[in-house]
């Protein structure tokens, strides 16, 4: 019990530290067409959620090592068994899946489908992944095939990395697979992300990022004052051009299990390589940052993709889903 009240007292400790400096976020000149969406495992999932919820204010996707919406089906034994590396024959059913996303459209709790079509999806996969299997990435894509086939579905599962974000030069090894799960990897997936959901650039792109990587309160942006498990602090990464007034774009990048900022600090929102691509493309970045627990359990500050938020967790009424689609309203980008 001891060691019980201690890991509580330090998680209690963690999430108020810092949390009086931060601001709210600002009011951007954004264009509310052009939002998107990416994120890593746990945060691939979490993007999945977020773009399928709110398909109708979002234009794109882009997925590393995540598997298909509402995959846990509402429990972390089925996320555990059959959402991070399956065994032959044990994956989810796609049939099932798309039977939840197509029942909760016409009630209302996700956007309608119709939103999805003609919205650009990337779905990256490493060789070498031994944490989520390749399978669970080939699911999200034939789900959005079967709920949307007019949307722009590309795969890209040959390349060789492990369960990280791959940069071309930031980061640990690319063997490795722990945090800051930020790898050296000769291969930049923020460019790949941008490219495939933005097109070509509009500026050309720096060695180093330019712009403004500020932190913001979170907790302001609860839904309806529901704690939605996220940490004290949020970052937002905003270019020089989209801070004096011109008209930008939004980006919600959403990290993985162990990669938030009270685990690896700020080497994902810094190292990753989102920011000197969103300078070249005038997009703000927004990082939504969860916070480790014991009740519910979530020790590795993974997003909610399993349920432990609550029954509706991936729609349009679950606590981190509403949070953040406060943040992007605030920015300047509704979605709902």
């Amino acid at each position: 019990m001891r060691l019980v009240a201690t890991a509580l007292a330090v998680f209690a400790l963690s999430a108020c530290a810092g949390h009086a400096a931060d601001a709210p976020l600002p009011a951007l000149k954004l264009d509310p067409a052009r939002t998107t969406v990416s994120g890593l495992s746990s945060g691939a999932y979490m993007a999945q959620q977020v773009h399928v919820a709110y398909s109708d204010h979002i234009s794109g996707a882009a997925f590393i090592a995540g598997g298909p919406y509402h995959c846990a089906q509402g429990t972390l034994q089925t996320a555990l068994a059959q959402c991070m590396n399956p065994a032959a024959d044990k994956g989810p059913t796609i049939a099932t899946l798309a039977a939840f996303a197509r029942a909760a459209a016409a009630a209302g709790q996700i956007a309608p489908l119709a939103g999805l079509a003609g919205d650009a999806v990337l779905i990256l996969h490493g060789k070498a992944d031994q944490t989520v299997g390749a399978s669970l990435s080939r699911d999200s894509a034939e789900l959005y095939r079967a709920l949307a086939p007019q949307a722009r579905v590309r795969e890209d599962l040959a390349r060789d990395f492990t369960h990280t974000f791959p940069t071309v030069a930031a980061g640990a090894s690319c063997d490795t697979s722990a945090p800051p799960y930020v790898g050296r990897c000769g291969f930049d997936a923020a460019q790949e992300i941008f490219t495939t959901l933005y097109g070509k650039p509009s500026h050309a792109v720096a060695d180093q990022a330019s712009g403004e990587l500020r932190r913001f309160d979170q907790d302001a942006y609860r839904d309806h004052g529901k704690d939605a498990f996220l940490a004290p602090t949020g970052y937002l990464y905003v270019p020089t051009t989209c801070a004096t007034g011109q008209p930008c774009a939004l980006h919600i990048a959403f990290h993985g299990c162990q990669q938030n900022a009270d685990t690896v600090g700020e080497a994902f929102v810094r190292e990753a390589g989102y920011n000197r691509w969103a300078d070249a493309y005038d997009v703000v970045v927004l990082y939504p940052q969860t916070r480790s627990s014991l009740v519910p359990l979530n020790p590795k500050g993974c997003w909610d993709w399993w349920g432990y938020g609550g029954a509706h967790y991936d729609t349009r009424e679950g606590l981190q889903l509403g949070a953040v689609a406060a943040m992007a309203a605030a920015l300047g980008a509704p979605l709902r």
